[in-house]
């Protein structure tokens, strides 16, 4: 018994070792793992906010001062129009609109009430709840331009734009259509060469003349149609089962979807020319699958995580299919509303697809 267990061990460990993908999956996974928890933190700051400083004395100013103080906004812009602060929270520029009402500084003076009115975008619970605490905790300190006691006087008004009810639904499951277009774009195409290299008719499709581009893209056509019935299903799902209306133009939604699962697609199929066996393929687009999602502010505000978790999280396409779908659904926006998150998904569309032509020259070389 013993010779068999130190046989078969041996046999195992060996086996392990000359299976270096697997290995360094193993030995990785649990590293990215809790350098990811350890480092995102739930207490969001720097949340882009618009001031409608409408008074414009000593007492305003040093309430904005006091915001970039808590850490909790990062003023982007300064304005003395609602208007344009509710235009920019629905273009995704800013998160939070504060509007100092006119006389703000002569009624802390009389210790009148005054209000401060909070435009907050519902379309993440988090950052909203988090933001209105903040502003409340602002303005219970009691002290404004040397006066004491002027809390009491002052009270924030918050208006939830957007998702005014409050409905989690209506801002998870937006955000979890492009989850699960990330988890089966990757895992589907992950499988497209690899597979074939297994059966022994890559080589043979390698030797016709193909252009490598027609080739991806003729690869990726059938999981990209697939990809666009299930946008339909969860899309149907979404309306009709969980009950979240859809504001905006669901034509700009399927372009969206469409040059998002462009730019997913060929990342599979660059893990499936490095891959040697479908399992190790499997393997390599799930453990891109585990960042994708916990970066891309789904699950934890993307407010909350450091500045440099911020630059990985915005190379993944998921991150800005998540805010596109929900400006889309939430806040009606348009094309121009979200020309940033729109160009980025363009290239890095173009860019994906490049490199797996380039990828499968390589293969062929």
């Amino acid at each position: 018994m013993w010779y068999s267990l130190y046989a078969v061990f041996r046999k195992e460990v060996l086996h392990l070792l000359r299976d270096r993908g697997t290995l360094r999956l193993v030995l990785m996974l649990p590293a990215m793992q809790m350098l990811l928890f350890g480092f995102i933190d739930e207490t969001v700051h720097d949340v882009p906010t618009v001031v409608v400083d409408q008074d414009r004395s000593t007492d305003s100013r040093l309430f904005m001062e006091q915001m970039r103080a808590s850490k909790t906004f990062r003023i982007v812009t300064l304005t003395t129009s609602p208007e344009e602060a509710r235009a920019e929270i629905r273009e995704g520029m800013a998160r939070v609109g504060v509007v100092i009402p006119p006389k703000f500084h002569d009624r802390a003076l009389r210790k009148q009430p005054a209000q401060v009115l909070v435009l907050i975008d519902g379309s993440d619970s988090t950052v909203s709840s988090q933001a209105l605490a903040s502003v409340n905790g602002i303005i219970s300190q009691d002290q404004l331009a040397g006066v004491e006691n002027v809390g009491s006087s002052i009270a924030a008004q918050p208006v939830i734009l957007f998702n005014p009810e409050g409905r989690t639904a209506n801002y998870i499951i937006p955000g979890l259509i492009a989850i699960l277009l990330l988890m089966v774009g990757v895992m589907l195409s992950g499988g497209s060469i690899v597979r074939e290299r297994e059966k022994g008719t890559f080589e043979q499709l390698l030797v016709t003349p193909i252009d490598p581009i027609g080739l991806v893209l003729g690869k990726l056509g059938p999981y990209l149609v697939f990809g666009l019935v299930e946008t339909t299903i969860v899309l149907a799902l979404m309306r009709f089962a969980f009950d979240v209306p859809i504001h905006g133009s669901l034509v700009f939604l399927y372009a969206m979807a469409f040059v998002y699962l462009l730019a997913l697609l060929p990342v599979g199929m660059l893990i499936s020319t490095k891959a040697k066996t479908q399992q190790e393929s499997q393997q390599l687009a799930q453990a891109l699958f585990l960042p994708g999602m916990m970066l891309s502010g789904y699950i934890f505000p993307f407010e909350g995580l450091p500045w440099f978790l911020k630059a990985v999280g915005a190379i993944f396409p998921t991150t800005h299919m998540i805010r596109i779908m929900r400006a889309i659904v939430l806040r009606d926006a348009s094309p121009l509303d979200m020309w940033p998150e729109v160009a980025i998904l363009l290239c890095t569309g173009a860019i994906t697809v490049l490199l797996a032509a380039k990828s499968i020259r390589k293969v062929a070389a």
